[in-house]
């Protein structure tokens, strides 16, 4: 059976609905990790094409030793990713997700360089300028390349904490990472190798890999599970309303954490459904017909 949140209020799961209607009867410092990665205000339609190959001599491409191929679509899962005024969305959800931390809780916010300099300067204002911890840049190497400008490869991850004297880091539950110059530490360090630095180099989710669920800006596993690692302990209870694929989910649920997910989506839903082992509910509290599982 899925646990009971404290207080009873709520199980963990998976919900669909409006984020603010399930915040509001969530009870106070219940969370040791907030993860929120809201929609970029791109002004775009995000879409993510599913596609099937078959090798074909009259295909509509051309592959790998110049053989025609022949693609068709298996689906298309999408969200519209334009807010009037962005802040205003987002000032409530903030103040929700301060609320909801624990004291020796952390929120991590996933934005894009297009909103991340206004929300840093929103998230002073929600937690105070004191609590901000760390930015974040993740970066990668793949997609297009502009020749207009230096393309842009990484997303911001601003790190806000509670109570900063009392805020929970485990550096040694970390994955650790390769020394860029090993033969300048010793064989021994080089070996064990160091503690991630606020820059992460790691690759997206690969289009053809068995981790892609489909969903448009899927955020890779690794990324989540050195979060998770960071920031809670075995047990803790961890928080994304904004779940999109559910990867905050996955990395809890592996590495032995409690979370409750949340999107407003009934497609980012289903796929969450198809990979986490998790009840399907409403923001409502009751399971959703056909939904629901131990």
């Amino acid at each position: 059976m899925c646990a009971v949140h404290s207080g009873g209020v709520l199980r963990e799961g998976i919900y669909l609905g409006d984020n603010l209607e399930l915040l509001a009867r969530l009870p106070d410092e219940s969370f040791t990790l907030v993860y929120l990665d809201p929609p970029f205000n791109t002004g775009k339609t995000q879409r993510n094409l599913t596609l099937s190959t078959t090798r074909d001599p009259a295909g509509d491409r051309t592959g790998f030793g110049g053989h025609r191929y022949r693609t068709e679509r298996v689906s298309s899962l999408g969200y519209l990713d334009r807010y009037d005024d962005y802040l205003s969305f987002i000032e409530p959800r903030a103040r929700e997700a301060r609320r909801l931390l624990r004291e020796d809780g952390t929120l991590y916010f996933h934005i894009d360089y297009r909103e991340a300099h206004y929300c840093k300067l929103l998230l002073d204002d929600v937690f105070g300028r004191e609590a901000f911890l760390n930015e974040i840049i993740w970066a990668y190497d793949y997609g297009a390349r502009t020749k207009r400008r230096w393309p842009a490869k990484h997303d911001t991850i601003l790190v806000y904490v509670k109570d900063p004297g009392r805020y929970f880091f485990d550096a040694d539950a970390v994955d650790r990472e390769p020394y860029m110059a090993p033969g300048l530490v010793g064989a021994a360090k080089a070996a064990r190798g160091k503690l991630p630095t606020d820059v992460w180099w790691h690759t997206i989710v690969s289009p053809t890999g068995a981790e892609k669920t489909g969903y448009p800006n899927q955020k890779p596993l690794g990324v989540l599970r050195r979060i998770v690692r960071a920031s809670s302990r075995e047990g803790d209870w961890c928080l994304d309303f904004f779940a999109g694929s559910g990867t905050l989910g996955a990395a809890a649920l592996e590495l032995g954490r409690r979370c409750i997910l949340c999107d407003s989506s009934p497609e980012a839903v289903e796929v969450m459904r198809a990979r986490l082992d998790l009840p399907v509910l409403s923001t409502l509290g009751s399971p959703l017909s056909g939904a629901a599982r131990s």
